[in-house]
């Protein structure tokens, strides 16, 4: 044969055979065993594949031979390498599942007693914006909660009640760290503030019940206040107040901020122009000095540091009921320190760290009449958390804390001292299992143990939701919660145990862009609350044998679409709560839990006034209290509380904000309960005195000024 036919046959044969083509074909479905028409195959390194069909199945040719890997795509779905032999044609691919990704973006989020979902961007309820622009909240972060469905509004004392619980049982952290004596030193029946300015946070979690385990001592709620990372720019605040002043110098960069504020007030000028109910000796006064500073690690770390210091104090003449005189006289001076370190960290191998220690430091002065009394507190907090996200579908948190605890109070002039010293040790952890991304169930424990009361104890915690339509879910929660007793009763008997609660909670959430609406109703039980003999001032005999239960349901609407420029929500809860606890021998409904409570907040900018308009209504049905001139305990009850207030904002330039706010604007008389001689009159009468507000209304007008290279900033960039 011809050599260069046979050389010419030779070549046509290899490359007939290099272009020889394999069908490929299968099907690709998900987890359930549904097709997934719209799937991406391909051969992996090559530009052949297919697309899948509305059955699922899919088919293409391909001129590689032997091992081969095949990749499949779908949006929403993780990516899955298949690795095939080609040995014959056509060739068949086992069937495909894909499995669903899950991310924070796609998936169902816990919601049951909380008021603001893991997820930042999805269910914020309250940033520190919306905080300082509620009327009537006067910029205290507790005055803007109470607001919100399941708290009770209680004018006399300004802290913070949760469906049916005392203001204790409510545990206040700053980026995962306890507080301690977060409100601000107050004498009976003058309204109190939480010490923070909003502007220092970025956010806040506000749990009404059924919170993580990653906290506890706390029988009722959680409220976490998460500070800023990273400050934006470099610039001063100004401000000048009809209470006082301050200045606040923040210098930044890409990798650090720091800022250092200054405050002092003085309602002594305020209270000689508006006239007061109280007979102030001294009108409230005090300073603040805060330290806030981020650093930004070369590794994506993050270090944040916290320090503040304060003092302040006021002197006034209480009126005491059958009292022709003055009353009783007295001098209250407080000094606060705290301060905080943590850090944190994300890893490639899925564990991100946290680790952090604050330091709480409270001292109280006290003179009532002619005897003077000293109070000291000192908790420290040391806490590491680590994250583990095994996949989309499992992540695990675990933690550790410790607590030393330490209080002191002292009768100066007969030189008598009582004092205790805590040591309390927790483990928790806890799991979130997403079954798809309409299912997630989380399930947590708790454990501690205090030295000093000698117990032990172990706290199950669990909660599920489940996406019921595009943009609803429904959730429940259930869990146990301990609390040791508070300072004034564990000095008495620094062995008393923990009191408990018991919640359970559903919860409905509709949250679209721009509207939110959520429906909740919850049961909470109580045992081992404490009881003791002798008065309130003097307890005597401390045992945990009180028992009690709140339940009762809230509703939340807020809409920011509906009404151009405007952003109002409302807000009703309906609280049926009995204990019996303190002195009283049977369940009663406390004097700091109102059955009905309705509150209304909305808010209006006018772009060509350059103004925003903002009106609070509140409401509850009134405060439960004794009369000992009637039978039975808790046996009388006040009227409703009503107050309105109203504020406007207006920037006539960019870098300045004049703000002008009146509470109660309608001049309501409110009354929260009433004041009883200890022994009868003459006529076997014990007289009264109501107790209510300072002042018919409270007036407040502050000029802020932003210095800074940027002549748009202004304080709102803080927020």
């Amino acid at each position: 044969m011809n050599p260069r036919l046979l050389l010419y046959i030779t070549f046509i044969l290899v490359h007939t055979q290099g272009f020889a083509q394999t069908i490929i074909h299968g099907k690709v479905l998900d987890e359930k065993g549904l097709p997934l028409p719209g799937a991406n195959i391909q051969i992996k390194g090559s530009y052949d594949g297919a697309t899948s069909k509305k059955d699922g199945s899919y088919q293409f040719e391909t001129s590689e031979t032997e091992d081969q890997v095949l990749v499949i795509k779908f949006l929403g779905f993780k990516t899955q390498e298949l690795a095939i032999t080609i040995a014959q044609s056509p060739h068949e691919v086992p069937t495909i599942e894909l499995i669903e990704q899950i991310t924070e973006m796609n998936s169902v989020t816990i919601s049951a007693g909380a008021m603001e979902a893991s997820d930042e961007k999805k269910a914020v309820v309250l940033r520190p914006l919306d905080i300082v622009t509620t009327s009537g909240a006067m910029g205290d972060i507790v005055g803007a909660l109470q607001t919100l469905p399941g708290t009770s509004t209680v004018g006399n004392d300004g802290r913070l009640f949760v469906r049916g619980g005392d203001a204790s049982e409510v545990g206040i952290y700053i980026d995962g760290l306890r507080v301690g004596n977060a409100y601000g030193s107050s004498t009976a029946n003058v309204p109190t503030r939480t010490r923070f300015n909003p502007n220092i946070f970025k956010g806040t979690f506000f749990s009404t019940g059924g919170y993580s385990a990653e906290y506890g001592q706390a029988l009722s709620s959680a409220l976490s206040l998460n500070t800023k990372d990273h400050s934006l720019r470099t610039q001063g605040d100004l401000s000048i107040m009809s209470v006082g002043g301050g200045y606040a110098q923040t210098l930044a960069n890409e990798t650090q901020s720091i800022s250092l504020t200054g405050n002092y007030f003085d309602l002594k000028p305020y209270q000689n122009l508006v006239k007061q109910d109280f007979d102030w000796e001294r009108a409230p006064y005090g300073w603040d000095v805060e330290l806030s500073a981020q650093q930004k690690l070369k590794k994506g770390g993050l270090v944040k540091v916290l320090a503040r210091t304060e003092a302040g104090g006021m002197k006034l003449w209480q009126v005491q009921p059958g009292d022709d005189g003055r009353g009783m006289f007295v001098n209250l001076h407080n000094k606060y320190s705290y301060a905080q370190s943590n850090w944190r960290n994300s890893y490639d191998n899925g564990w991100s760290l946290f680790g952090g220690i604050s330091v709480s430091s409270n001292k109280d002065a006290l003179i009532i009449d002619t005897t003077p009394i000293e109070r000291k507190t000192l908790l420290s907090h040391a806490k590491f958390t680590g994250i583990k996200d095994f996949s989309d579908r499992i992540s695990m948190k675990v933690g550790a804390e410790y607590f030393i605890h330490n209080y002191s109070e002292q009768l100066k002039t007969e030189n008598q001292q009582r004092s205790f010293g805590e040591r309390e040790t927790y483990l928790f952890t806890e799991w979130d299992w997403y079954l798809s991304k309409k299912l997630v169930l989380r399930g947590g424990l708790r454990a501690g143990n205090s030295q000093l009361a000698e117990q032990s104890w172990i706290d199950p915690r669990v909660s599920l939701a489940y996406q019921v339509s595009e943009f609803g879910q429904v959730s429940v929660a259930s869990g146990q919660f301990h609390q040791l007793p508070i300072e004034n009763f564990r000095v008495i008997d620094p062995t008393i145990g923990n009191s408990k609660a018991k919640h359970l909670i559903l919860n409905y959430l509709y949250q679209k862009e721009g509207v939110m609406f959520r429906a909740e109703t919850f049961y909470k039980s109580y045992d081992d609350l404490i009881r003791f003999e002798g008065t309130p001032t003097y307890p005597t005999l401390l045992r945990n044998a009180g028992s009690g239960y709140a339940r009762g349901l809230d509703f939340f609407l807020r809409d920011r679409n509906s009404i151009k420029n405007t952003d109002y929500w409302i807000s009703y809860s309906f609280v049926d709560s009995k204990r019996s606890y303190n002195q009283y021998e049977t369940e009663v409904q406390p004097d700091f839990a109102p059955k009905h409570n309705f509150s209304i907040v909305v808010k209006h900018f006018i772009p060509t006034l350059k103004s925003q308009l903002g009106t609070t209504f509140t409401f509850n049905d009134g405060y439960t209290f004794t009369d000992p001139n009637e039978s039975g305990e808790m046996n009388s009850k006040t009227k409703s509380y009503q107050s309105l207030s109203f504020s406007w904002s207006y920037l006539p330039k960019p870098n300045l904000i004049i703000h002008f706010a009146v509470q109660n604007v309608l001049g309501r008389e409110n009354v929260f309960g009433y004041s009883y001689a200890r022994q009868p009159n003459e006529q076997g009468v014990f007289e009264s005195l109501p107790t209510g507000q300072p002042a018919p209304r409270f007036l407040f007008l502050g000029i802020f000024l932003t210095l800074s290279k940027d002549k748009t900033a202004n304080n709102l960039n803080n927020l």
